[in-house]
């Protein structure tokens, strides 16, 4: 979803804004705009954002998020896909120095950021040892899986993403073992971050109206928690290939990634030593059973071999 269009971004205002410039919301780039105000405040007050803070928004849409978060952060970059918002977001907010408006896709692929908005961020953070880095946006549905995961993955993770998503993303990050929800998502996440489900939205909310109900989530990230993990890519790459045939017993999924790289027996072994039966799922092992087991596999391979399952 996008953002929208200063203090007026009402269905009606925004509405004749577009007829005005002859185009619509794409919906293939996720323009949904929120347009209930009080929400709207909820999502970026829910950041607590201060002067000391680099704000990254992706989907810039008309502005109205990207003005209100510039009143109170040290510096928004704001990142947008559609020419046309980028433009009309820029004159919404010429006057205002403390915006980077970027015109970029956010994703150089699915499993790798845009590596120049990187840098640019890297820049602002490093002009004072004070600089904190947040994500805060709403974010378009296509996207939120990638950049929220992704985000992780670099060296400068975000110490909180407060975002507006689909709801059933939101449920996928905070869900709990044993659940339909409970997977790659939430197991990434959580063995890194605190997350919670702020505000639950109606399709109502939006304009145009999207077909699903979204959700405002926070993920809090915690230094305590990501320092369990010593390698983060083969944790990551571990995590999803535990949960790719999810309802395959853990046995064979384990034999399956490592193939032609531990035997079996070895496999065997290592689940006998974490008192864990073949037959069970990933889906029942809890985010520390995870941390646990991947480490028991990372322990098998030297350094250079610890970065790619396959």
């Amino acid at each position: 979803m996008s953002g929208g269009s200063s203090n007026n971004q009402t269905r009606s205002y925004l509405m004749e804004r577009f007829e005005a410039l002859g185009v619509h919301p794409r919906g293939k780039l996720g323009q949904n705009f929120l347009i209930d105000l009080n929400l709207l405040h909820l999502l970026h007050e829910s950041a607590n954002l201060n002067e000391h803070d680099v704000v990254l928004e992706v989907g810039t849409g008309t502005g109205s998020l990207t003005g209100a978060m510039a009143m109170k952060a040290g510096v928004v970059v704001t990142v947008e896909i559609d020419s046309v918002m980028h433009e009309m977001a820029k004159q919404e907010h010429w006057d205002k120095n403390n915006i980077r408006f970027l015109l970029a896709d956010i994703l150089e692929n699915k499993n790798r950021l845009n590596r120049d908005v990187l840098d640019i961020l890297r820049e602002e953070l490093a002009k004072s040892p004070d600089r904190k880095f947040k994500l805060c946006a709403n974010l378009p549905y296509q996207i939120a899986t990638p950049l929220t995961s992704n985000l992780l993955l670099t060296d400068i993770p975000p110490v909180s993403m407060t975002v507006t998503i689909q709801k059933e993303v939101g449920d996928r990050i905070c869900a709990k073992p044993n659940t339909k929800d409970y997977g790659a998502l939430a197991v990434w996440m959580q063995a890194q971050c605190d997350c919670h489900i702020i505000r639950t939205m109606p399709p109502s909310v939006f304009w145009p109206r999207p077909k699903v109900d979204s959700a405002i989530v926070q993920v809090i990230y915690n230094e305590k928690k990501r320092s369990r993990i010593p390698n983060l890519r083969f944790f990551h790459e571990f995590v999803r290939a535990l949960f790719f045939h999810r309802r395959k017993f853990i046995r064979s999924v384990l034999c399956s990634a490592f193939k032609n790289r531990v035997e079996k027996e070895v496999v065997d072994r290592i689940l006998d030593e974490m008192d864990l039966k073949g037959e069970i799922r990933a889906e029942t092992l809890s985010v520390k059973q995870i941390l646990a087991l991947s480490e028991k596999f990372r322990a098998l391979f030297p350094p250079e071999k610890q970065t790619v399952l396959s």
